[in-house]
């Protein structure tokens, strides 16, 4: 993105560095950009948890993929309250029923290369019981919450019935399919939606796009305040949509979305 936004200067011959987001905090990215997506995920977890009156403390977690979301999603739940019970990557799971450190898998990722394997004295396993499953039985777990943070299809049609968790948390991009979707509401199961649950990594985009067109610099906790507004906000704009309908939150983000497209064409006449 640096290079992108370098190239772009060098044909309007001035730096611009609104162009494109994304970029390193020295050429004008903005912080808080590195765990955005979970961080958003995380506010609308915590506010869907005070809605259906729900205590995060007695809640486990279960999280398919452990890259830059699903790794920082575990922190940021962990750091909450919430019981991290088993995560995966893509060449295997961990589930231990008394619970995982979120920090301790991700050195045992850094350092081996997965979040299976051999566990080393001082790693995450040495003091709890686990076992090494796969990332389909992860899905099918017994948990409050299950954090889809990898690839899209990963809930169907063909494993959706057997899906235990209370609320679905989508972190990845497209994780569900429309057939499972229907299932999963017939159960009952509270889904946040990708559209809204991931939109944090584009919000914090937004917000550096803003200060690089008004030439600020936010703190930290500035973007973290803001970033904690807009999606709080937004799930209760959804949710309020899904109770007065009687309809999914996917369905009801969707109306939302929609609405005001129809409001902007309108006002753009």
């Amino acid at each position: 993105m640096d290079w992108m936004a370098d190239e772009y200067g060098k044909i309007v011959g001035k730096w611009t560095p609104a162009v494109i987001t994304g970029k390193s905090i020295e050429n004008g990215g903005s912080l808080g950009r590195d765990d955005a997506t979970a961080r958003g995920g995380f506010y609308v977890l915590q506010d869907t948890m005070k809605h259906l009156g729900k205590d995060p403390k007695k809640s486990t977690v279960a999280i398919q993929g452990f890259g830059n979301a699903g790794s920082n999603a575990a922190k940021l739940l962990e750091k909450a309250g919430y019981k991290i019970i088993a995560v995966s990557d893509s060449r295997g799971a961990i589930y231990a029923p008394k619970g995982l450190n979120a920090e301790s898998v991700l050195r045992h990722k850094k350092e081996k290369g997965m979040v299976d394997g051999v566990y080393y004295k001082g790693s995450v396993c040495t003091d709890v019981e686990h076992e090494h499953i796969t990332n389909e039985d992860l899905l099918e777990l017994d948990v409050d919450v299950l954090v889809p943070a990898a690839l899209e299809n990963q809930i169907t049609e063909k494993n959706a019935d057997n899906i235990k968790a209370k609320i679905i948390l989508e972190l990845a991009n497209g994780p569900t399919t429309p057939e499972a979707d229907e299932i999963l509401a017939k159960k009952g199961i509270f889904v946040l939606p990708d559209i809204l649950a991931n939109a944090g990594g584009v919000t914090v985009s937004y917000f550096e796009w803003l200060q690089n067109k008004k030439n600020e610099k936010w703190e930290l906790n500035k973007v973290h305040k803001k970033l904690k507004e807009i999606m709080v906000r937004e799930f209760d704009n959804v949710y309020k949509i899904s109770k007065e309908k009687k309809i999914d939150m996917r369905t009801a983000a969707y109306v939302l979305a929609v609405k005001r497209l129809a409001e902007a064409i309108e006002k753009g006449k």
